[in-house]
């Protein structure tokens, strides 16, 4: 039982509170074994700083090496401090329509966020931004038009690719038609399965045949794919169309469970498991890594009368560790001594100033 605990313990990615861990968070961390861990503004500070709380993390890890996360994205959705760079936002690079810069771009971003032992990145978004009132997407995606967001999108992802670190495209099944913030509350989209596969699906589709490395999910419902559930929750979705539809063996993050449209229906625990039970592999509690723990300890007690439920663990289990296996072979952030000259060396500055410039 210890070992299967551990290997949910995996499962998890949660935040952490500041610039460095406090005693009871490596406590708690040693004892649950986390899977990953994302950074936010609030952990991220200094070079120098931020350098070391990565080190820490990956050598305070008791089994497999972590996920180091952030939501890189350029535009509004950026979390590392001067001097590194802040690349333009997605809109912008889309419409240039220039998958060579696209690319650059995004190997940009990535050089970055590896230099101080960041090794995933929630990003690129496929969403389309296909409804003008959407408080999600916006800049945040490359284009109203979903071929365009597959050929710019798959030329950024390349980019993040090569330079040493996992994309993560998000909300799967797609959160550029919503018209409300599944922060606050659950959004229902009620978009026919024709009209959901003409725009929303289609880069998710894109990316699922080139094999990207990882996806997240949506909290948002899908009326003609489950009318009962958000994405996150669904099977239908995840495993009926992701894994057997789409023929998709990447590994599937939620988004952060703690947001509304979860957390005003589900306790921490009952929201992983049905998450699980969907085809979920792993679960993000950005903000209060207390529940994360909960959600360990009730699958736990799940998994002694849900044999299913152990099924979708182990497959889930099998994923990650293949992803790891392939990526995270040891701690790639570089010395002290070397971060800043490296940083001071790039060019990626200038870069954004001639994509600016040029507009």
């Amino acid at each position: 039982m210890a070992a299967l605990r551990e290997r949910i313990g995996r499962l998890m990615i949660v935040g952490c509170r500041g610039e460095s861990l406090s005693l009871d968070e490596r406590l708690l961390f040693e004892e649950y074994g986390f899977g990953g861990f994302i950074l936010f503004q609030r952990n991220c500070v200094a070079p120098r700083q931020l350098l070391a709380l990565c080190r820490s993390l990956w050598d305070g890890a008791a089994s497999a090496p972590p996920f180091i996360a952030i939501d890189q994205e350029g535009g509004s959705v950026h979390r590392l401090p001067e001097p590194f760079t802040h690349f333009p936002a997605a809109a912008n690079i889309g419409a240039r329509n220039d998958p060579s810069l696209a690319y650059r771009l995004g190997r940009a971003v990535a050089i970055e966020m590896a230099l101080v032992g960041i090794n995933l990145n929630f990003a690129p978004v496929l969403d389309v931004n296909s409804n003008p009132q959407n408080p999600i997407s916006g800049a945040r995606a490359f284009s109203t038009d979903p071929g365009r967001v597959i050929e710019i999108s798959s030329a950024w992802a390349r980019g993040l690719r090569d330079g040493g670190v996992i994309p993560c495209g998000k909300h799967f099944p797609g959160h550029g038609g919503t018209e409300q913030d599944s922060h606050f509350t659950l959004p229902v989209v009620a978009k026919s399965l024709a009209e959901l596969k003409a725009v929303e699906l289609a880069p998710f589709i894109d990316a699922c045949r080139n094999r990207i490395e990882a996806l997240m999910t949506a909290h948002v419902k899908f009326t003609a794919l489950d009318g009962n559930f958000p994405a996150t929750l669904s099977e239908p979705i995840a495993t009926g169309l992701l894994r057997h539809q789409l023929g998709y063996d990447g590994v599937l993050f939620s988004d952060d469970m703690a947001m509304a449209a979860i957390s005003d229906h589900f306790a921490a625990g009952p929201a992983a498991a049905l998450a699980l039970h969907a085809g979920v592999d792993m679960l993000l509690f950005c903000h209060d890594s207390a529940q994360a723990a909960e959600a360990v300890e009730f699958l736990s007690s799940e998994v002694e009368r849900a044999p299913e439920l152990r099924a979708r663990i182990e497959n889930s289990a099998r994923r990650i560790d293949a992803l790891k296996g392939r990526w995270l072979k040891d701690f790639r952030g570089a010395t002290d001594d070397e971060l800043e000259v490296c940083l001071r060396e790039l060019e990626h500055r200038k870069m954004v100033e001639e994509f600016y410039g040029s507009l």
